[in-house]
């Protein structure tokens, strides 16, 4: 059954890939106005992660925003399955504009490794062939569950020369020794860690557990932080890549410090581009203790 999923999947991603960048971007958008309309789990947990995260807004607004985040989500699906099957090439040409490469650049000069940091926001797998063809990093990852688009995606991720490490101890101990001679790797900021591998530290309206493996890295300068995000252009038809230098309490050895910056920054670009964040993740399922579940 599993092998059937799979092949059903990646049969889909195919045929998404085969449809005008306009038709992919609409399809994207029916697919989130459907899970929008229709009782499903995924909305279920968009609106709770809202209601936490923009306690000031009204209803009204609130639930406008849950539309236009589902259909980004879409979007971010059918966006994703041209990167999956595409020529790095070809989804590198809806970068449209870029903003603070010579950040990335002089990081690259400095001599010391450096932590690319990325969050579920716009579209990362449009950004991961953007940043590999400026380096050859190492791509930290969570697999997916299905093997055939693991499969899949350790394969396209790596068109450009670049690598791939899976969220497991050998991939973990991979990225840091990647860092430590001086090479590149790439990190998203936001996926929940363990207990014991994060901190609880302010997001939005509320607090959330953040990882302490990027600011671990970082303590002390041992490397350079760059964020990078790649984001929908208001017209569709392609994205803008921002480039930003970590702030310096990111560097600090105090790590409840380093993370919380970290949390800051992401959560200004979650702010300013709230729409087109995967709010579908079950992104605070832990919470502080005496502290009601969330899902």
């Amino acid at each position: 059954m599993e092998k059937f999923k799979g092949a059903m999947l990646v049969g889909a991603l195919r045929l998404f890939a085969l449809l005008p960048w306009c038709a992919v971007q609409r399809v994207g958008a029916a697919i989130g106005w459907v899970m929008w309309k229709l009782p499903n789990r995924s909305r279920d947990v968009v609106r709770i992660n809202l209601a936490k995260c923009f306690p000031e807004l009204d209803p009204v607004a609130r639930e406008q925003l849950v539309g236009r985040s589902l259909m980004g989500i879409g979007k971010s699906f059918t966006e994703s399955a041209c990167a999956w099957i595409w020529p790095a090439h070809r989804s590198m040409e809806r970068v449209r504009e870029v903003e603070g490469l010579d950040i990335l650049k002089e990081a690259l000069a400095s001599g010391k490794g450096v932590v690319g940091i990325t969050s579920h926001l716009g579209n990362w797998e449009v950004l991961n062939h953007f940043y590999c063809s400026q380096c050859k990093p190492i791509i930290f990852y969570r697999p997916p569950k299905l093997k055939a688009v693991d499969e899949l995606l350790r394969k396209q991720r790596v068109q450009l020369g670049n690598r791939v490490a899976a969220s497991t101890k050998e991939g973990i101990l991979s990225v840091i020794k990647e860092v430590r001679k001086g090479g590149a790797v790439g990190i998203p900021a936001d996926p929940e860690p363990a207990e014991s591998a994060g901190v609880f530290v302010p997001f939005l309206g509320t607090t959330a557990l953040t990882s302490k493996f990027v600011p671990n890295m970082l303590a002390g300068g041992k490397a350079v932080g760059v964020f990078l995000h790649a984001l929908r252009l208001p017209d569709g038809s392609g994205f803008k890549v921002i480039l930003e230098a970590a702030p310096e309490a990111m560097y600090s050895t105090d790590t409840e410090t380093s993370v919380a910056a970290m949390s800051q920054v992401v959560a200004r670009y979650v702010r300013a581009y709230p729409d087109q964040y995967m709010w579908s993740m079950k992104r605070f399922r832990k919470r502080p203790a005496g502290e009601k579940r969330w899902y």
